[in-house]
């Protein structure tokens, strides 16, 4: 019983994969008869292709990203990259980009993050305004203590450092 349910369910979706390419070949088909009637120079039509060739790139590498799920279990993963790998055919110039685009994420969250740890020690050493310096949560003396800028400074330095942290980790991972 399960098995007629999931091959049902196979069929359908090869069913819309069908309506769905031939919808893809009607508009493509619309496309090219509009560039060979409009007077366009070799400028834009670089521009087309470089736009068009994007978007199927980006299109193979969002595909990919499914199996980004933890939930899956190893014989799922297995069979739907095999899947994926059918339907999407994967060279090295699109495993690069792939990988220089992971690693750009990574430094800029590492960025961002000692951005953070810079910001979160200035707010600690420079004086603060004296409506934040009236709520001292503990005093080392009658005119110093820690405030809660100074509190709110450390979880942004913390949450900085949590960011370098991760992001350095995950490059050496990937790399």
């Amino acid at each position: 019983m399960n098995t007629k349910k999931h091959i049902a369910k196979q069929l359908a979706g090869l069913k819309n994969a069908a309506e769905k390419e031939t919808d893809i070949e009607q508009r493509l088909d619309e496309l090219i008869n509009l560039l060979n009637n409009a007077d366009i120079d070799s400028d834009k039509v670089k521009i087309y292709q470089e736009k068009f060739n994007k978007a199927i790139e980006n299109k193979a590498l969002k595909a990919f990203e499914q199996l980004d799920n933890e939930s899956l279990s190893r014989e799922d993963l297995l069979n739907r990259l095999g899947e994926l790998l059918e339907e999407n055919p994967v060279d090295s110039n699109l495993a690069n980009t792939f990988v220089k685009k992971s690693a750009a994420k990574r430094v800029v969250l590492g960025l961002i993050g000692l951005a953070m740890i810079t910001l979160g020690m200035a707010m600690i050493i420079m004086p603060a305004p004296p409506y934040f310096e009236m709520f001292t949560v503990f005093y080392f003396n009658n005119d110093d203590g820690v405030t809660i800028m100074d509190l709110i400074s450390l979880v942004i330095v913390l949450c900085g450092v949590y960011l370098v942290v991760m992001s350095v980790v995950k490059l050496k991972r990937e790399s």
